[in-house]
């Protein structure tokens, strides 16, 4: 069985950001699209509430994904929180392979973690459409540096046991 895991990007105060609501839309497409049993949302409570997770799932209701099919993880606030705490989650569902949605600069060092935590993982990103070149560019740049320290991180921890 297959999950869809939708990592969270940030609640702006005026409601989801551009990001959030692109990634939790295409995550509600390739639900439709696919054969994956659930979808996880990811993301906790970071500047402005409410918590990223619980705005996701309003948004796969709103896109015809059945309540049932939905799993919250609403503590993470990070890349790595994002995928340490949906493990629980898939462990209650039986399952460790997963669809990843995130945007296409993030997803080396989402992939990186998943895999790290023994996750089969494939990787999926939105398109560019509708989104701002400049903030695409910036963000792709912070995540240079962000990759190098999480492999840095993980490089010396034993992975997962068979």
């Amino acid at each position: 069985m297959t999950v869809i895991v939708i990592l969270g990007s940030a609640n702006w105060a005026s409601g989801p950001s551009p990001a959030l609501r692109r990634r939790t839309l295409y995550g509600a497409k390739l639900f439709h699209e696919s054969n994956a049993a659930y979808v996880v949302a990811c993301g906790g409570l970071l500047k402005h509430p409410p918590i990223e997770a619980e705005v996701m799932r309003d948004i796969l209701q709103s896109a015809g994904v059945p309540d049932e099919v939905i799993r919250l993880e609403t503590r993470s606030t990070t890349t790595g929180e994002n995928l340490n705490f949906v493990l629980p989650i898939l462990d209650d569902l039986g399952t460790r392979s997963i669809i990843l949605v995130t945007d296409w600069y993030h997803l080396p060092r989402a992939k990186l973690v998943a895999r790290r935590l023994g996750l089969s993982c494939v990787g999926v990103s939105p398109g560019l459409r509708a989104t701002h070149i400049g903030q695409q560019a910036r963000s792709a740049l912070r995540e240079i540096p962000a990759y190098i320290a999480y492999w840095l991180r993980l490089k010396g921890r034993p992975g997962p046991k068979s």
